[in-house]
């Protein structure tokens, strides 16, 4: 692994969801970033985590890779959308026929960078990987900042399709007044010795 070029995530949000069956696909036939041998995928109840596996074999096995973490959730898919069906007025059927249906489980990468990215070690690599699982998703949105080489990059990725992202330096709300809108507690009539 390289140390010589910088690389971080400073904030991602990610509402992303695809089925589980087509995110397994999707990491068994991926050709990963440097650095990354594979990538492990472990299910704990509703809880699913996509571990990287270090190529620089001097990693200690204990030493914790940036994983992503999803939730897995069970949705009805229908054949044919039932709000079309009932739209659609038939006088000639008496009876309405059941729509065929299934339940696929779906993998939901939902939250902030804490929540969806964990881990320092290998984190702006799997930043990438997420980045692939983005374009692979049909339903979501991802939007990031990150640094490569001392560079500020902007990532967002709704529904699959890259588009065109900014980022946009803004003063925050601790920037104003320096603190003097604050309760000064020493000078307070309230509180008595």
């Amino acid at each position: 692994m390289s140390t010589e070029e910088s690389r971080h995530v400073y904030r991602l949000h990610s509402t992303l969801e695809l089925p589980l069956e087509e995110l397994r696909e999707h990491i068994d036939d991926a050709t990963f970033p440097d650095g990354i041998d594979d990538v492990e995928i472990t299910r704990r109840n509703n809880t699913l985590i996509l571990k990287a596996v270090a190529e620089d074999q001097s990693v200690s096995k204990y030493t914790p890779t940036a994983q992503l973490k999803a939730s897995v959730t069970e949705n009805r898919v229908y054949e044919e959308d039932p709000d079309e069906r009932r739209q659609s007025f038939r006088w000639d059927e008496e009876e309405e026929e059941e729509i065929e249906s299934e339940l696929v489980e779906f993998a939901a990468f939902k939250g902030d960078r804490e929540t969806v990215l964990q881990n320092s070690l290998l984190q702006y690599e799997m930043f990438l990987v997420l980045c692939e699982i983005a374009e692979a998703a049909e339903k979501g949105t991802l939007t990031a900042i990150s640094e490569r080489d001392g560079d500020l990059e902007a990532t967002r990725i709704v529904d699959g399709e890259p588009r065109p992202a900014d980022i946009e330096v803004v003063e925050g709300p601790r920037d104003r007044g320096s603190g003097q809108g604050g309760v000064n507690w020493r000078d307070n009539k309230f509180i008595s010795d």
